[in-house]
């Protein structure tokens, strides 16, 4: 019985596991350093997604067919040039987004929003899971008016899927400002070290029939 008591304590512990609670150790300087701005290869288009944890979203969307870059960072807010600390504070105003490339040749906006709501939960405000502040809160950053045309017409459709109100803001597009180096492809990079990519990421890809 005892046994069973450590191991479900144990397993609480690393569903708890939140997002903001990996920092990089001994860190080369460069893993520190914010990633370069994405390339965007002329005819391409770039959305700017929130939806909680930025290493959750990357790892969704770079499975994703017609993607060709995703780029994890904060956007929304009024601090410039913000680290993951600053942003982990919740008082720059930034969210976690993921910055997403894709080729509308390949892919639509449309089927790129169809799985950004059900990678998420659009009805908690400023939440997902266990991480909790305005800098987890879901978010569709656009560029051009035919792409807030066509998220606020998607908003639309899932309020009638979902009981409770979407709370998704849709907003114009700020400055993009990269996240650390150590932060990107991180789901790849660190799905055997961090409990948090076993016990939250790989579940979520499995359930949207993505590669763990």
């Amino acid at each position: 019985m005892k046994s069973i008591t450590v191991f479900c304590v144990a397993l609480a512990v690393m569903l708890c596991y939140a997002c903001s609670e990996d920092k990089p150790m001994n860190t080369p300087t460069d893993a520190e350093k914010p990633a370069p701005m994405p390339k965007v290869p002329e005819g391409d288009e770039v959305i700017t997604l929130g939806a909680g944890c930025f290493w959750c979203t990357e790892a969704i969307f770079q499975q994703q067919p017609g993607v060709i870059s995703v780029t994890s960072g904060y956007m929304g807010g009024h601090t410039k040039n913000p680290t993951y600390e600053d942003v982990c504070t919740g008082e720059t105003g930034h969210a976690e987004v993921s910055q997403i490339v894709f080729d509308p040749k390949k892919t639509s906006l449309e089927k790129i929003l169809a799985v950004f709501w059900h990678a998420h939960d659009p009805t908690t405000l400023n939440r997902q899971g266990a991480d909790s502040g305005t800098q987890y809160r879901s978010a569709i950053f656009y560029n051009t008016d035919a792409q807030k045309e066509i998220a606020e017409k998607s908003k639309k459709e899932q309020a009638k899927i979902f009981e409770d109100p979407v709370v998704t803001e849709i907003t114009k597009a700020g400055d993009f400002y990269p996240a650390e180096n150590y932060h990107q492809d991180y789901y790849q990079l660190n799905k055997n070290r961090n409990p948090y990519c076993h016990m939250v990421i790989a579940p979520k890809l499995k359930k949207l029939g993505l590669e763990p």
